[in-house]
């Protein structure tokens, strides 16, 4: 069995440190085989840079993730040039951008297919996320033992639907971007093991890591002020995602939540 674990939203500065801090430990404590953590918020503001994406891969990281932020800072195309089969954006992106949408790794000698996603409801469109999954999958299928899945989206429907959609074809799929986790971790009928949203790593005294009295202001008073990150007790947010390598079935799901 390899364990496979899913960090979810790393918010700002306070996000990073903390997983910086406690990853480490988190994956030698739980022999973890193989990490995937969602960077597209990690920069103060959102989006991510080159320095961050390599603090999230030195912190224990086999790949990073992204999303609808993915493009926020150009940055980001330096990160996509050092490390192009370890940090991807989604794959429903028009062709024409910077980096790929899906990957192949390591682990213990298992080749690990990795997917990023946005989905369309209450985003911005973009490309189905389903046909492009079909997509990936017609290429990542005989070139992988294990597919991993993270579906960067807003609403919870598209998120199991596309779980219910892609069962049996893969080995995992959780769901980010909420920054809030769901507690629906399971196997679904055809070994696909699905979590609607992992959470984030960041300030939980926020809303959705941001600092509560911006947020309070722009719902009650339509005050538009710029996004600042909170950066007070943190936590690390994820999901861990037992598989068996040979047939590529998921056996369980586990949330995991780190505190100080």
């Amino acid at each position: 069995m390899l364990k496979l674990l899913a960090i979810g939203d790393v918010v700002g500065d306070c996000g990073v440190d903390f997983l910086v801090k406690k990853l480490p430990a988190f994956i030698k404590e739980n022999n973890i085989d193989f990490t995937v953590v969602n960077g597209e918020n990690a920069l103060p503001g959102s989006g991510i840079s080159l320095n961050i994406t390599e603090d999230i891969l030195s912190a224990g990281a086999d790949c990073v993730t992204l999303g609808n932020h993915a493009f926020n800072k150009k940055d980001v195309e330096k990160a996509f040039d050092r490390y192009p089969d370890r940090i991807i954006r989604p794959f429903n992106y028009d062709g024409s951008l910077e980096g790929e949408g899906y990957t192949i790794l390591d682990a213990k000698g298992w080749r690990i297919g990795v997917v990023n996603l946005v989905g369309r409801i209450y985003l911005t469109p973009v490309n189905c996320p389903f046909l492009a999954m079909d997509k990936a999958l017609d290429y990542l299928k005989d070139r992988t033992d294990i597919i991993i899945a993270d579906f960067h989206a807003e609403a919870t429907s598209e998120k199991k639907a596309f779980g219910y959609y892609v069962d049996g074809r893969v080995s995992a799929v959780f769901g980010t971007h909420t920054h809030t986790p769901t507690a629906d971790e399971q196997v679904l009928p055809g070994g696909t093991g699905f979590i609607t949203d992992i959470g984030m790593t960041g300030a939980t005294d926020s809303v959705l890591g941001l600092k509560k009295e911006i947020s309070i202001g722009r719902i009650v008073h339509h005050k538009r002020s710029r996004f600042d990150w909170a950066d007070t007790n943190p936590a690390m947010m994820g999901a861990i995602f037992l598989v068996d390598e040979h047939t590529g079935k998921c056996h369980s799901v586990e949330r995991i939540k780190v505190i100080e």
